[in-house]
């Protein structure tokens, strides 16, 4: 312990100097000028309104630093796995007898070619991916012509290199699209994916009247919803620290804060954490019954319940989490905790039901049937969960009357609800992938899963 120097009685303590030193008094007009703009910044926004990133400039520590580097070590997709997925592609075309299939820009073409950072416009700009004599790989981008040049800036990942189809204003690009088809591909049909857009599925189709343009088969759509190591690892982790981001931000709330400054805490804590794009829904007590939200900014009372549903991107593969959690002053009543549990107990059995070769309509009907006993089915109004990966809603979709077929490498969210009007509304939601085993994993596992209570999430 160390030890304290008293003054003598009937003594002064020693007078410190009244002259600072330059250094001192330099740090002290910059703490000075710290607190001037931190005042006026308040006074003018009002200090509920300021963002975790002014307030954290006051700091010593940066919010969230302990989110920093979670997922640096985990590398994009790879040039050779958009090499092996084109060949997948095209080994599928051929045993469907078809002769090409062609995207947009967007999650498909990016599947295939790392194709995606382009913004859709009425100039078609299109991806064909045909078999070539040697039943390889074939790729050809469309472009308009006065976009070549740009268009070549693209990373393309191609065993061979990609050619390209160019059109000039004055003539028909889907008639240059289709005549880009190599003449030894098979005379079958084309695929397209199926985000097209009807004005350009419907150029594709008069350029080739007496070629059937279609929609990609549930052959082809399984390429890309089933996920291969490499993306299940850059799920993985952008589940995960989208979870850790949440526990912290939980850790810095109080009874008595609004939604917006949780949400721009949430905001902070996700780009911190490295994803993209990353925000999330923040709802207190009764406003999260509306599952969606809406009726303004309010403030967390002392019995309620906190829901956040939220997610990001790590390499382009979308993250999707949702908790509903209480602080540790929070006080709740037994109705609360029983629903809770109830929704707990409901995702637990929607994953159990979720098998290799089982409908997609299995694990949400699991889930209902722990809902029921209680009344509380008829309030889980929406659908069990959604395809996830490049996109944070794919297909296939768990929902009731679907007859799809789960598989190996499919991933889902598995989000159950309970929203009873005016009164409380509870979600959980965790992603998973089914393993090799055929069962469901959650991607968020090695951070824990599945929330454990509503003061343990």
């Amino acid at each position: 312990m160390e030890k304290l120097s008293l003054p003598v009685q009937g003594e002064r303590p020693p007078r410190k100097s009244s002259s600072p030193s330059p250094s001192s008094f330099v740090n002290t007009h910059l703490s000075l000028t710290k607190v001037a703009v931190f005042l006026l910044a308040a006074s003018l926004l009002g200090f509920n309104r300021l963002k975790p990133t002014v307030l954290s400039a006051f700091s010593s520590t940066p919010a969230f630093a302990e989110l920093s580097g979670y997922c640096s070590h985990i590398p994009p997709i790879p040039a050779e796995e958009f090499l092996e997925r084109q060949q997948r592609l095209v080994d599928t075309l051929v045993s469907l007898n078809a002769s090409a299939y062609i995207a947009e820009p967007g999650p498909s073409a990016h599947y295939y070619a790392n194709l995606s950072s382009w913004d859709l416009t009425e100039r078609p700009l299109l991806l064909i991916i045909s078999p070539d004599a040697s039943l390889r790989p074939n790729l050809t981008i469309l472009t308009p012509s006065f976009e070549e040049s740009r268009v070549r800036l693209m990373t393309i990942p191609s065993r061979d290199p990609a050619s390209y189809a160019t059109w000039r204003e004055e003539v028909n690009p889907y008639v240059v699209a289709v005549g880009a088809i190599p003449a030894s591909a098979t005379k079958g049909p084309v695929f397209v994916d199926g985000e097209m857009r009807t004005f350009v599925l419907d150029g594709l189709s008069k350029a080739a009247p007496l070629t059937p343009v279609l929609a990609a088969p549930v052959e082809v759509q399984r390429l890309r919803q089933r996920k291969s190591h490499r993306e299940l690892e850059i799920m993985k982790c952008a589940n995960e620290v989208t979870l850790l981001a949440v526990r912290a931000v939980r850790q810095k709330m109080y009874i008595g804060i609004t939604q917006s400054k949780t949400s721009a805490l949430l905001e902070l804590a996700l780009a911190t954490a490295g994803l993209s794009s990353g925000d999330g829904l923040v709802l207190f007590g009764a406003i999260a019954a509306r599952p969606h939200g809406g009726g303004g900014d309010a403030v967390l009372g002392a019995n309620d319940l906190v829901l956040i549903d939220c997610g990001g991107t790590l390499h382009n593969y979308w993250s999707d989490l949702t908790r509903t959690f209480a602080l540790p002053a929070t006080i709740l009543t037994e109705r609360q905790l029983e629903i809770w549990y109830a929704v707990r107990d409901a995702q637990a059995a929607a994953l159990e039901a979720a098998k290799n070769g089982s409908y997609t309509r299995a694990p949400d009907q699991a889930a209902r049937v722990i809902l029921k006993p209680n009344g509380w089915e008829k309030y889980f109004t929406h659908r069990l969960g959604h395809g996830i990966g490049l996109q944070m809603h794919e297909s296939p979709y768990l929902r009731g009357g679907s007859d799809d077929i789960i598989l190996t490498g499919h991933t889902f969210s598995d989000e159950p609800g309970v929203y009873i009007p005016g009164e409380i509304g509870v979600r959980l939601e965790d992603s998973f992938y089914i393993d090799e085993s055929g069962s469901g994993v959650y991607l968020t596992e090695r951070v824990g899963g599945q929330a454990v209570t509503p003061w343990q999430p």
